[in-house]
């Protein structure tokens, strides 16, 4: 019960610090998330609304409501795809780019604070045994149980 207590307390206090530095940039943990899945898409910083879909496991409605709130704020477009008229990419706008420049060097800066505490060796070690554990997990659906 302790370990699991554990990680599930550390987990909390990991998101509550992360989304302080995504707050501070306006953004919440689901906005960084399609933000930062459009920067590393590469120029034009644009995708499909089925790309971003698969690549952020949530539900379409989901999703909508996400772009929807982004490009309200300014930080996303929608634009006709030129490759097929019926379809629509989502891109960076100038601001949004700006934004998720910003937000990504403060969130790389938090996750040093965080682990700050560690010794190289021991984030080494705890790196690879909780990559361990959670293969474990994302495998269970690949016909492996956890405790076999």
């Amino acid at each position: 019960m302790g370990l699991i207590g554990r990680i599930g307390r550390i987990a909390q206090h990991l998101s509550k610090e992360m989304e302080k530095t995504f707050a501070a940039h306006g953004l919440t943990g689901a906005s960084f998330d399609v933000l930062a899945t459009l920067r590393r898409s590469g120029p034009p910083y644009g995708l499909s609304p089925g790309s971003l879909l698969a690549t952020m496991m949530v539900t379409s409605g989901t999703m909508t409501n996400r772009i929807d709130q982004l490009e309200k704020a300014g930080l996303v477009a929608r634009t006709h795809n030129l490759d097929d008229r019926r379809s629509v990419i989502i891109s960076l706008t100038d601001r949004g780019f700006a934004v998720i420049e910003a937000a990504v060097t403060a969130h790389v800066e938090t996750q040093a604070r965080l682990t700050s505490m560690l010794a190289k060796e021991e984030t080494a070690a705890f790196n690879a045994l909780l990559s361990k554990y959670l293969t474990v997990f994302e495998t269970v659906g690949n016909g492996v149980s956890v405790g076999e």
